[in-house]
């Protein structure tokens, strides 16, 4: 049951986030249309798929970050291992799933439109049919999940 509700948390939360930047770029996609600071460099284009780091992803991820930090400050759950794991777990995939469902669920785009073609922001790091970051970051998501469960026991 836990891992439903780990699962059933983690596509509400992911549409919910979604929808939120889906009102706030538009069809624009990576903050393209947004007034926020934006740094490219090889860093970046290394981290970051070719895609500059924007003022705008910064501090979405730390708010999202520290929002899974919650339990920690408000009920009395101890820091561990197994939870943190978990933690980091939920906010990989969160941003995998995210960022699919910003395509899926935006009237400028739509599953149709989920191309190389259509998606600059992906296009340079596009593997088959989805971006690079989707390949990499799926597994790694779901091996820190059930090495949360491994390291809880």
């Amino acid at each position: 049951m836990p891992h439903v509700l780990f699962a059933v948390a983690l596509v509400a939360v992911a549409s919910a986030f979604a929808q939120l930047e889906i009102e706030i770029e538009g069809q624009e996609g990576w903050a393209a249309g947004l007034p926020t600071w934006k740094i490219e460099n090889r860093w970046t284009r290394l981290l970051l798929g070719s895609r500059a780091l924007t003022g705008y992803h910064l501090w979405a991820h730390v708010f999202i970050l520290l929002v899974l930090h919650l339990p920690y400050a408000l009920s009395p759950v101890p820091p561990s291992w197994a939870v943190e794991l978990r933690i980091v777990a939920f906010l990989v995939l969160f941003w995998i799933l995210e960022d699919f469902l910003w395509f899926v669920l935006n009237p400028a785009y739509g599953l149709a439109r989920f191309t190389r073609e259509h998606v600059w922001w992906h296009a340079r790091s596009w593997w088959g049919f989805m971006p690079r970051e989707y390949w990499i970051f799926t597994p790694i998501g779901v091996a820190l999940y059930m090495a949360s469960w491994v390291v809880g026991k």
